[in-house]
């Protein structure tokens, strides 16, 4: 029988809270398609070991953490299914077998894993799981047909790598995944509060969604601005600045945003006003999302029985999937 509703799959590696960066960049599209596509929210705990292999502790904590952001900002596991990528076996079955027929050097031009191997410090000397990841995450979308895939601009050419492999399989053994669509938000790469590449756990140049009235004020006080501007009165670069990207991304009082960008350019207004406006209107933004949240924080026991249910319902899909996959490659079975 076909699906009543096309699939979505997409995820986060679980490596602690998350920030406005995710949530402009994938959560807020998560929402919007609960109704539209069935949807699997997957946490990453394999991805996460590519390169927090040693901190295997804390998956738990940080999963916990991970999702009660979720529930905060309106995800719905009635709606959708939350599960644990480590827990469903055929997704590593399945990366097994496009690991087969995806080459060394594709896999090698993905230009994240550069970048991660750069922010690791390791050369050459990474491991194999960090080489395969593409095709692992491949795995998590191939698994359950999703023809829908929420990602960042950074991520578009691991969702190229999963179409290229879905034709491959398809060449090789006949027709039997879609292609899937990657979906990219309005704004899929949020500038670190430093003014320097994307926001990120890692740089600590992060405004996190639990984060309290006085952390976020703590933060945005500390934003890079124009660096050209040392005081108010002096004419100010409005584009590229990160406050005015903050201010266009999270402040829904537009008259307030041209005011502000106004005589930001003519020098008629201080670095501490534009930041207040910015911290006012972000906090506006996470207070339902703290609210929420504290309700899930009383209780994290419901929050690992919605895992443990959506992991199973996930579990199960799956493996009818295998199944299908395993008689179309013409395996045998015994």
């Amino acid at each position: 029988m076909a699906d009543a509703k096309p699939i979505l799959v997409t995820g986060d590696r679980p490596t602690g809270r998350l920030h406005l960066g995710h949530l402009v960049g994938s959560l807020y599209n998560r929402i919007a398609f609960q109704d539209e596509y069935d949807c699997y929210f997957l946490v990453a705990d394999l991805h996460m070991l590519t390169t927090h292999y040693d901190k295997v502790k804390e998956v738990e904590q940080n999963t916990l953490e991970m999702v009660m952001d979720w529930l905060s900002v309106g995800m719905d596991p009635n709606k959708s299914t939350f599960y644990v990528q480590s827990q469903i076996p055929y997704i590593t079955e399945l990366y097994a077998m496009l690991a087969m027929i995806c080459g060394v050097p594709r896999a090698e031009r993905i230009p994240t894993l550069k970048e991660k191997i750069q922010d690791m410090g390791v050369g050459d000397n990474y491991s194999v799981g960090l080489l395969g990841y593409p095709v692992l995450m491949a795995a998590d979308i191939l698994m359950f047909k999703a023809t829908k895939v929420p990602v960042g601009d950074d991520q578009l050419s691991h969702v190229e790598l999963t179409r290229e492999l879905a034709r491959r399989f398809n060449h090789l053994y006949g027709e039997f995944f879609e292609e899937p669509d990657p979906v990219i938000s309005k704004t899929s790469r949020l500038v670190g509060t430093d003014g320097d590449r994307k926001m990120s756990k890692s740089l600590d140049n992060c405004i996190y969604l639990s984060d309290d009235e006085k952390q976020v004020n703590k933060r945005v006080m500390s934003m890079f601005t124009d660096p050209n501007r040392i005081r108010a009165d002096i004419p100010g670069k409005v584009e590229g600045n990160p406050v005015f990207i903050y201010h266009d991304a999270f402040n829904t009082k537009i008259p307030e945003i041209e005011d502000l960008k106004e005589r930001y350019r003519t020098g008629n207004v201080g670095d501490v006003e534009v930041k207040k406006k910015l911290a006012a209107a972000i906090n506006e933004l996470l207070q339902p999302f703290r609210d929420k949240r504290a309700e899930y924080e009383k209780r994290p026991d419901d929050v690992r029985d919605i895992l443990r249910e959506g992991t199973n319902r996930a579990r199960e899909k799956a493996h009818g999937i295998m199944d299908q996959i395993i008689s179309a490659m013409g395996l045998f079975k015994p």
